[in-house]
């Protein structure tokens, strides 16, 4: 269970992040996709310059990489962020149900292993078998019998799945080299920058409306990205990115669950069993190589 760690780390980013599908949903009732965004994540950087200022005065951290590398991932990270969680924002805006809007943006659990795949790395057969499972079980809890089709938002939604698929193996490949709080607090503020580009380009940001907006733009701000977005790159340096992405797809899960308690949404049967299945396929991911057939060889000896 050496991946014990970056699983419940990674576990409660996907929670934070379920829940914040309806702080997002609540938000574009008042303010624009890019508005939204742009200011989100400004705040979200601005929350974790104290915790750069006393990490960076505290001795004891050993990174291997460079300024240069701190900087790179950041940027990159933060233009990735910045562009996927905007096509989200916009699918949502043009009337994605939260239950699709989760289904695909969790499609990064099949994206992720296929990128690796075509790097040339190769995946075991416990995680194959997990992220079947996974897909099953996001396909029961968000997708219903009677509406199998893609609209227009939700194909952003499923440009914004491969762009944070993309997110994940940039923070896979610079996580364990720099200050993963640092490389969040850049990421936020490059986004946040871009986004807030696009804003007075597109949009007609009203200040009345942002106010009214304040509580989910503080949320999805302070928790999903200041402290959820940081926790992911964390937890990513004791994860591999397949299992990463198996973990971090249970934000469909706490995302029905969220719905259930703030907004009175009722889960069905056919729901549960999906997040059911979602929690198998997590559990069968951290069992070691081998754990299920030595217990049928015991009961045979």
């Amino acid at each position: 269970m050496k991946n014990l760690k970056g699983t419940l780390i990674l576990l409660l980013t996907a929670m934070i992040w379920g829940v914040a599908f309806v702080a997002q949903s609540e938000g574009m009732k008042n303010v624009e996709p890019f508005t939204f965004n742009g200011i989100r994540s400004i705040i979200g950087g601005i929350t974790l310059l104290p915790v750069v200022f006393f990490m960076s005065r505290k001795k004891g951290a050993v990174h291997t990489g460079t300024k240069k590398d701190l900087w790179l991932g950041g940027i990159l990270c933060g233009i990735l962020l910045g562009c996927a969680s905007s096509l989200q924002q916009i699918g949502i805006s043009l009337g994605a149900t939260s239950g699709k809007a989760g289904f695909i943006t969790a499609l990064y659990i099949i994206i992720v292993p296929l990128f690796q795949l075509f790097s040339g790395k190769k995946l075991s057969l416990k995680i194959i078998s997990a992220i079947i499972l996974a897909t099953a079980g996001m396909y029961f809890l968000c997708m219903s019998k009677d509406s199998m089709s893609l609209s227009t938002a939700e194909i952003y939604i499923f440009a914004c799945a491969i762009l944070f698929s993309l997110h994940i193996l940039v923070i896979d490949h610079f996580s364990p080299k720099v200050n993963g709080v640092a490389m969040s607090c850049i990421q936020f503020f490059v986004a946040g920058s871009l986004c807030t580009v696009c804003m007075f380009l597109f949009e007609n940001p009203d200040i009345s409306n942002i106010l009214k907006a304040y509580i989910p733009i503080l949320y999805a701000g302070v928790l999903s990205c200041g402290v959820a977005y940081t926790l992911q790159i964390i937890g990513q340096k004791h994860t591999p990115p397949a299992l990463a992405s198996i973990v971090m797809s249970l934000e469909s899960v706490f995302a029905a669950l969220g719905g259930w308690v703030l907004l009175g949404q009722k889960m069905s049967s056919r729901e549960i069993l999906g997040a059911v299945l979602m929690l198998v396929a997590i559990i069968s991911a951290q069992l070691p190589q081998g754990f299920i057939r030595s217990l049928f060889s015991k009961k045979q000896g």
